[in-house]
């Protein structure tokens, strides 16, 4: 009987948060968060929409990830060298190569595109099927929109933020290594030497966890403006938008955080 109740619940306090004041809209996120985390080892698990979601979020964020990785990394590369240069120790381009793209450039670039591309997809998916009254039919037939929709929506943004993570710290370090050598006359040698100066597993380890914090906030907050939406399909649309820079917030004071403790375990 409890574990009817509480999904129920929850989502009556997050549609009585619609349009309230944020204070109560924040505790209505936190109650879904909660109750998306209690759900997700519970049986039986949602796998089909977990992997249609999960590749759908990857196809739409590969390719614009990718594309948005070379520059952010030759940006970094560039302005760190030409100080390199002029101190004369233009070998250790590999190492603030790397750790610039481990540490930041990787996680924070997959976060950017999974939400401007995967959570607000998500976010207007969860959206439409809330204002066709679709979440009350399921509840009506005792379905718990939470573990069917939300959980592998949440699980999926976290998986693919993780994956894509490790692609674009590979292709960045690749595109650093083309720009210095070719470009800016790094020797080939000294620049993958330097890549480990610095950089360690733990670092990449540290850096995999925050693209998945990343990713599981993205995916929250989409879910969250999904089935919270008010106001027909125009507040669909304000929904979306919100779930941008909703997600833009959360990921600059995770990535502060996490930064902060990644420093200091790996000191």
């Amino acid at each position: 009987m409890t574990t009817t109740e509480s999904p129920r619940s929850s989502l009556e306090a997050i549609s009585s948060s619609r349009g309230a004041k944020p204070v109560n809209a924040l505790g209505g996120f936190f109650a879904m968060a909660l109750d998306t985390l209690v759900t997700i080892p519970r049986r039986p698990f949602a796998w089909r929409e977990f992997l249609e979601q999960s590749w759908f979020v990857a196809r739409v964020s590969l390719v614009p990830t990718l594309m948005l990785a070379i520059p952010f990394t030759v940006l970094l590369i560039f302005t760190f060298n030409i100080l390199l240069l002029e101190f004369g120790a233009a070998d250790f381009a590999g190492t603030g190569a790397a750790y610039g793209t481990v540490t930041q450039i990787g996680p924070v670039v997959t976060v950017l595109v999974v939400s401007g591309a995967g959570a607000t997809a998500m976010c207007a998916d969860l959206g439409a099927r809330t204002i066709r009254d679709e979440l009350d039919a399921l509840r009506v037939m005792g379905v718990d929109p939470i573990q069917s929709l939300v959980v592998p929506r949440v699980l999926a943004a976290t998986l693919v933020a993780t994956l894509l993570s490790s692609v674009v710290i590979l292709v960045g370090l690749v595109g650093g290594f083309i720009f210095s050598v070719f470009v800016q006359d790094v020797t080939p040698g000294a620049f993958v030497g330097g890549l480990t100066v610095i950089t360690g597993a733990a670092d990449v380890i540290i850096s995999l966890i925050k693209a998945a914090l990343f990713g599981l906030a993205a995916g929250l907050i989409a879910c969250y403006k999904g089935i919270s939406v008010g106001g027909g399909p125009a507040g669909v649309g304000i929904a979306v938008n919100e779930t941008v820079v909703f997600t833009f917030v959360a990921l600059f004071a995770i990535n502060i955080i996490a930064s902060a403790v990644g420093i200091k375990a790996t000191l």
